[in-house]
């Protein structure tokens, strides 16, 4: 390699916080036209690296170079004129603004001192004809999905000439289809000589995008190997153990039916939904995105309210729409958006863990501090969270240790029925391993649980029983040995394909009607 090809060289980087040390003495390097993975458990320093690409966090020890020379990214502005940018797992769009006053905030082109709004968006227009997302300019971001918002902060990336792309987990939230979409845009980027940091946790992609990966491991860089490299040895490089089973469900015999659900329906959304969950059982809900799992399980919780049905936990009925209700019945729920809705970041580890039961804790409207405390560090030590102590804000914590705080406050309520939406989405192969023993760990114990997940070897992996749905419905079950890949896929499409062959006999008709109108009329004004 020449060095007219590295675009950037970080030696030696060191950087600590109080009571922690994020990053000591780490090497990386990007060259020109490359994907370069970032590869490392959760905690193991990769955000804090990104951010100090990007300006918003100072190294203490060590050097960053860009074409060769050494140079000190204090903020957002210089990372901006190096070139530059970043894209995190949480979206830095305003939901308000239109997608071409996101892309150019702070930067809108302007003609006579006024924001030239007509070149602004004819600009956008190309910036996002080039990554390829059919979206106006015009449209406000808060209407556009997840996919779009991904391809629009790439085109944000763009309108800034960025030489240096970083992308931070771009295909946590994405389809199948959507991935490979993105794929395709990474590899245009590459031809076009941009570098990219590609930061992920689905080792599958590596192969597929990367050509060089960097792997950190508690802070420290332990090797650089090819993309080639089989996945047990970057799992070994990661973690720093081999790790035997990557699903290692304990299956055993299920218990009484503790969660029925019977004939839910709410209108639009999903409709006579029925199934039930067993003591010591793992059910999976497997289906492609907008097929009504969410819905589902939140109806279920109590957080949405549903027009027909029941919901059943030990053969008690619980009232609709009403969280605590479903709380006080034992059922939990791991939320997908664990950020939004299973956490308040800015509260500690121990307020967060406490949530749940600090009712129960309470006395004359006093709750028991102390007692609290002393379960939030038994349960934060017994699931590993990595933390400098239980006041820490939740906030900075690794995208694992947070899932694990989400987990443990249901742990400590004993709960009799969890709910998993997506548990180890954003996390890395070691912590998903831990969540997935924290589940045997529940069953073992009697406990129900129900997951739903977009990562289909995982529903196979850990799952007793797999329902698809398909629609809003339950489009069918399958049992744990005849639960494959193809046929939980022929289900989550059934209905789609059952629509879609509707609506063209329906045209077919519709069209052939108007055929014969036609032929009526012309033939009777031949006549």
């Amino acid at each position: 390699m020449s060095n007219e090809d590295e675009l950037l060289r970080i030696e030696g980087i060191r950087k600590s916080f109080p009571g922690v040390v994020a990053l000591d003495g780490v090497d990386f390097d990007l060259r020109r036209g490359e994907v370069h993975v970032l590869l490392g458990e959760n905690g193991a320093g990769k955000s804090t690296l990104i951010k100090m690409l990007s300006g918003a966090y100072h190294p203490d020890a060590g050097r960053v170079l860009v074409d060769g020379a050494e140079t000190h990214i204090r903020g957002a502005q210089d990372a901006e004129r190096l070139g530059i940018a970043t894209i995190y797992q949480e979206f830095n769009l305003v939901p308000d603004l239109t997608v071409a006053e996101n892309i150019f905030l702070g930067r809108q082109p302007r003609r006579y001192g006024m924001i030239d709004r007509k070149r602004m968006e004819a600009e956008a227009a190309v910036l996002l004809e080039r990554v390829g997302v059919n979206v106006s300019p015009r449209a406000r971001v808060r209407e556009l999905g997840i996919a779009r918002l991904q391809m629009v902060e790439i085109a944000k990336a763009l309108s800034l000439h960025a030489r240096v792309l970083i992308m931070d987990e771009p295909t946590a939230v994405l389809t199948s289809e959507e991935v490979e979409k993105l794929f395709s845009i990474v590899r245009r980027l590459r031809e076009d000589g941009v570098g990219i940091v590609f930061i992920t946790h689905h080792l599958e992609e590596i192969a597929a995008l990367g050509d060089r990966v960097t792997v950190i491991r508690d802070g420290k860089s332990v090797g650089q190997v090819p993309a080639a490299t089989p996945e047990d040895e970057l799992v070994r490089l990661m973690v720093g153990r081999s790790i035997e089973q990557q699903y290692p469900r304990e299956r055993a015999d299920a218990g009484d039916a503790l969660l029925k659900v019977e004939g839910l329906t709410r209108d639009g959304v999903f409709h006579d939904v029925s199934f039930e969950v067993r003591a010591g059982e793992v059910v999976g809900i497997a289906g492609l995105v907008g097929a009504g799992r969410t819905e589902v399980v939140r109806a279920v919780f109590g957080a949405d309210p549903y027009d027909k049905g029941a919901v059943k936990v030990s053969g008690a009925s619980i009232p609709g729409y009403d969280v605590n209700a479903a709380m006080t019945a034992g059922i939990g729920l791991i939320p997908e958006d664990r950020k939004g809705q299973g956490l308040v970041l800015d509260a500690s580890v121990e307020d967060n863990l406490g949530l749940v039961t600090m009712r129960a804790a309470s006395r004359a409207g006093l709750v028991d501090l102390k007692g609290q405390r002393e379960a939030a560090a038994r349960i934060a030590g017994q699931l590993g969270v990595r933390m400098a102590g239980l006041g820490q804000h939740v906030r900075t914590l690794s995208g694992g240790n947070q899932q694990k705080v989400v987990i443990g406050k249901w742990l400590l309520a004993d709960t009799k029925v969890l709910i998993l939406d997506e548990p180890t989405r954003g996390i890395d192969v070691g912590a998903k391993v831990e969540i997935y023993q924290l589940i045997n760990e529940l069953t073992a114990a009697g406990a129900a649980v129900l997951m739903i997940s977009s990562d289909l070897p995982e529903v196979l992996g850990m799952s007793d029983r797999v329902l698809v749905m398909a629609q809003g419905r339950i489009a069918g079950e399958l049992a744990v040995g005849e639960a494959t890949q193809d046929a939980v896929m022929a289900l989550a499409v059934s209905n789609t394909i059952t629509e879609q062959n509707s609506a063209t006999e329906q045209n077919s008709t519709t069209e052939q009607n108007l055929t014969t109108d036609k032929t009526g009329t012309e033939a009777s004004r031949g006549h």
